[in-house]
Formats: structure tokens, sequence, C-alpha cells
């Protein structure tokens, strides 16, 4: 995990149903943790970093301690990283997008578009299960994974170019031979 995330842990006692359960917690660096079966922590520090066990106890009964849930925080906050498949979209085509977060799991992602390099960004999705998504626009495109509850974000990937290829007729009147001469002409169409 990472600075700034929130984490909760959950005890469960298999074949504890019915009973009134009270729970102990180890934890590094916590003078009073819980007695219930939640061990939330808000805002995770790299102190939180550690071995986590929990235990039950119910009128005479106490039971073993848990396996160790081992946590991991890194004080540094990630940074989306956005691929694309192409840089350039063909007439009427798409190229694909990928936002990836390097080392852990279990994000979500939003997608950002902009016209230039002055201009500002615009969301064009929100909170994206899927990390690829298509687009047949040119212009600056950029992501950010996010998760948890609240939302913690990682930083803003780099921006990725997408250049667009249109399409345009033109039409040649030939005087000697009174004919329309169609031509279809492909153009790199930049984005400003």
């Amino acid at each position: 995990m990472f600075t700034g995330e929130t984490i909760t842990l959950r005890c469960e006692i298999q074949g504890g149903e019915g009973k009134a359960w009270k729970y102990e917690w180890t934890a590094p660096n916590t003078n009073s943790p819980p007695t219930s079966s939640e061990y939330r922590i808000s805002r995770v520090s790299v102190s939180h970093s550690g071995d986590y066990r929990c235990r039950g106890s119910s009128d005479y009964l106490l039971t073993g301690w848990s396996d160790a849930f081992t946590l991991t925080v890194s004080s540094s906050k990630p940074r989306a990283t956005l691929t694309a498949h192409s840089s350039i979209i063909p007439a009427g085509g798409s190229v694909t997008l990928s936002c990836s977060v390097e080392g852990s799991a279990g994000w979500k992602f939003d997608w950002f578009r902009r016209d230039s390099v002055s201009s500002k960004a615009q969301l064009m999705r929100g909170n994206e299960a899927n990390r690829v998504i298509s687009v047949s626009q040119g212009g600056l495109y950029h992501c950010r994974g996010g998760r948890g509850d609240p939302v913690y974000y990682t930083e803003d990937s780099s921006d990725v170019t997408v250049t667009e290829i249109r399409e345009f007729n033109y039409f040649i009147l030939n005087p000697e031979r009174s004919t329309l001469l169609v031509f279809l002409t492909t153009v790199l169409y930049m984005q400003l």
C-alpha cells in the first residue's frame, strides 16, 4: 500500500457463529488496538508496516493467533503509466490506450483528454474497472488510478499524443473532357 491509503483488516473465526467474541490484535507501533473484528487504519504511514495477527475469546474459549498478515507501506506516491498501441488513428478507426499502476492491484481508472498542451483536460470516463479503452479522436490523453474508500489517487500519467488521420474528397474538373474526376486524398490531421 501507499502512504495516505485506508485499510481495513477483518478477523474471522471459523465455526464461531452464534457466540459473542472479543478480539485481540497484535500490530506494529500500536498501543491500543481494537477489540472488534475489524481493524481499520485511516491514512496509513510507513510506521504501520509489519505483521498483524488476531485471535478471539468467548466465555472460556480462546482461539490461537491467526497467521500473520504482512502490511508493507511505501512512502512514495505511485504514478500511473499510459501506453498506446499506436499513436496514429487511421481514418474511421481507433487506437487502444492502456493504463496501469506497477506493483499493486485493485485500481479503477479515470481517463482524460485535451485538444492541445495549453487547453484544459476534460474527464472522458471515470471509475473504469477496465484498464483498456479505445479512442477514435485525436488529442492528448492521460489517466490516473484510484482505489479504496475514501478514494486514493495515483499521480497522473504522462500525456500520450494521438494523431488522427482524416480523408477528404477533392473534385477536379477536366475542361478538355468535361468530366469530373474524383481523387481521394489521405491527409494527416495534427493536433495543434
